[in-house]
């Protein structure tokens, strides 16, 4: 499963082996500073839509880049957890969603990094 890693002034998101070959890319590193918002979500597949570049078989598996009407998305979610969504600005994606077992600790790590 990706994990969400804070490094500096840098957010990176580690892909499994198996995930970069289901996603069609490697791990993802974007500066705090492009972070816009993060909230959490139960139901993650709810918010992917769009073309998909990479695999999705709801409710199982979504990993790689969704691609809709002036948005884009990268996500990484599996089975029925709950995810991070994270809105970025400036960078290639508009949003990461993100799956994680503990999903609301994940996004109150990354709330107190963006605070100053």
């Amino acid at each position: 499963m990706a994990q969400i890693q804070l490094a500096g002034n840098q957010l990176l998101v580690e892909l499994s082996a198996l995930e970069k070959i289901e996603g069609i890319h490697s791990s993802l590193r974007f500066p705090l500073i492009a972070v816009r918002a993060v909230r959490v979500t139960d139901n993650p597949y709810a918010e992917i839509s769009g073309i998909r570049i990479g695999t999705g078989i709801p409710p199982v598996v979504a990993v790689g880049t969704w691609i809709g009407v002036g948005h884009k998305s990268f996500v990484a979610v599996h089975g029925h957890r709950a995810a991070v969504v994270i809105e970025l600005e400036d960078q290639p994606w508009d949003e990461l969603i993100i799956s994680s077992d503990d999903a609301q600790s994940e996004a109150e790590r990354i709330q107190a990094a963006l605070r100053p």
